[in-house]
């Protein structure tokens, strides 16, 4: 029998070796081995559909896996649970955010195990205990604030905070930068590199290839539930990965652009939303063809620009769509009248998560399918929704899958296309690749780049500046609520982008 001293010689903290899982329908994992070294930042990279959050779940005892075996800091582990796996130091944080958004950011983080001074909740040792983390972490916020308050960014670090509190051994992040700008990435990456000089390993999943060369040490790839190759990130190139992730050679990462902007397809004129703080006196034009880039740091209001021109948030203000001076009143006129929003939380404002892909396909559009006797055109339905997953190269099952049970990436493929099937005059996307593989990325701007050939004008709020240079026509810089300066994208740097973005700080 293998000793303790005997048991801790290896150089991993975790492995997952043969994993197996299968669901009606789908292999989700065949055969997946994963081995994360001590104090060691691993990242996990692979389309949507690809098994990651599946292996992951495996490992958090949310899944029973089917086959393989699991040993974690040199013994056999079968997590049965994720308080199983909290309780023997593996925590995780996912990248829809699972929070109590009514109650206080300390109250989530000791949720179901809050100190206590005799019967009741302690909490004086609470609020020094938070404040103990976020002063390790440099995190700045009160613990009494509530997340309802916060900023995405902000919440995101609420739950790394809440994973660092179980002194965990192992953390996986599933997206953590997903909506964080470079300052952002920038103070989680110091946050990382603080976990990992005190022993911690991190499983790093992301799409940013950027991300990987900056703060993960191995990279494993998986393909179609499969493992495919595991390397020192300093010994494979990003075109390699890449190659690796989507079983083919992408030369480019962006299309070729083939628009050509032409005429002024809507008009925005001091455009301030009544409920402040928000957008001020924003105003710019939109051309036929044309793909319009919005950055900004996080607080911008950079969202707040697109909700107000859907009437999605109340503002005064003109908008002038072809010519004609438009008020809306709530977004069901806005797309009437040709505007269609892809927002950036899918799982809050986004998808309808227990209906199926047929159901989260047509929504938008309902009216399209109900027929003269009010009975609805189902042959038009599987029409339509076919469309949809083939032309976004959906990966599941079924048309009849519940959406949820899709990866976050395939979510957010069925949502573009559902508006899509509107046939949107003015296409509004916010944050449209959060969470998409690299693979997916380029379809959709593909897509994009398509429309806005097609005469449609287009608005996109990114976060991520390789995707606003290598994509957009212009890009629109807000600062504080207010424009910042518009800026032609052949002709920019980043350089002047992020000076622009701090222009009313």
């Amino acid at each position: 029998m293998q000793d303790d001293s005997m048991k801790n010689l290896s150089p991993y903290l975790l492995e997952m070796t043969d994993i197996s899982k299968e669901f009606p329908g789908v292999k989700a994992l065949d055969g997946v081995t994963l081995k994360v070294k001590k104090g060691s930042v691993h990242a996990l990279m692979g389309e949507n559909g690809a098994g990651k959050s599946t292996l992951m779940k495996c490992l958090f005892g949310i899944y029973h896996m089917d086959a393989g075996h699991i040993k974690f800091d040199g013994s056999e582990a079968n997590f049965t649970s994720s308080k199983h796996a909290l309780d023997h130091g593996v925590s995780m944080v996912h990248q829809e955010l699972n929070q109590v958004r009514s109650t206080r950011i300390m109250d989530n983080i000791w949720l179901g195990r809050f100190p206590l001074k005799g019967i009741f909740v302690d909490e004086d040792k609470m609020y020094t205990d938070t404040l103990a983390i976020f002063k390790d972490l440099d995190i700045r916020l009160n613990p009494r604030q509530k997340v309802s308050e916060l900023q995405v960014s902000e919440s995101q670090m609420v739950e790394i905070a809440k994973a660092v509190s179980y002194n965990s051994k192992l953390i996986v992040m599933d997206e953590p930068t997903s909506s964080l700008t470079e300052k952002e990435v920038g103070h989680l990456f110091n946050i990382i590199r603080a976990i990992k000089a005190k022993g911690v390993s991190v499983i790093y999943i992301s799409h940013k290839m950027e991300e990987i060369e900056k703060i993960c040490d191995d990279v494993t790839i998986m393909r179609d539930g499969k493992w495919i190759a595991t390397h020192a990130v300093s010994e494979i190139s990003t075109d390699d990965i890449i190659k690796l992730m989507v079983g083919r050679d992408l030369t480019h990462r962006f299309p070729e652009k083939t628009n050509i902007p032409s005429d002024v397809i809507m008009k925005i004129e001091n455009l301030t939303a009544v409920y402040q703080p928000s957008i001020n006196d924003v105003s710019f034009e939109l051309r036929k063809g044309e793909i319009l880039g919005i950055a900004g740091l996080v607080g911008a209001k950079r969202t707040d620009v697109v909700e107000a021109i859907f009437a999605e948030r109340k503002a005064t203000g003109t908008v002038t769509l072809n010519g004609k001076q438009m008020h809306f009143k709530n977004p069901q006129e806005a797309i009437k009248n040709g505007l269609a929003l892809v927002t950036e939380e899918r799982r809050s404002t986004g998808i309808f998560p227990n209906q199926d892909i047929y159901f989260n396909s047509i929504i938008a559009n309902i009216d399209r399918y109900v027929g003269s006797m009010g009975i609805l055109k189902e042959d038009k339905i599987i029409s339509d929704t076919n469309w949809v997953v083939n032309s976004m190269r959906v990966k599941t099952p079924t048309n009849k899958t519940r959406i949820m049970s899709l990866s976050g990436g395939n979510q957010q493929k069925v949502i573009i296309g559902r508006w899509l099937l509107t046939e949107p005059e003015v296409l509004l996307l916010d944050e449209p690749t959060r969470g998409i593989d690299v693979g997916a990325k380029y379809d959709i701007y593909q897509l994009m780049i398509d429309l806005a050939a097609k005469g449609k004008g287009i608005i996109m709020v990114s976060s991520e500046m390789p995707e606003l240079l290598g994509i957009t026509d212009r890009i629109l810089v807000m600062s504080n609520g207010r424009v910042a300066g518009i800026v032609n994208t052949k002709e920019t740097t980043q350089e002047e982008i992020l000076r622009l973005s701090s222009k009313y700080l």
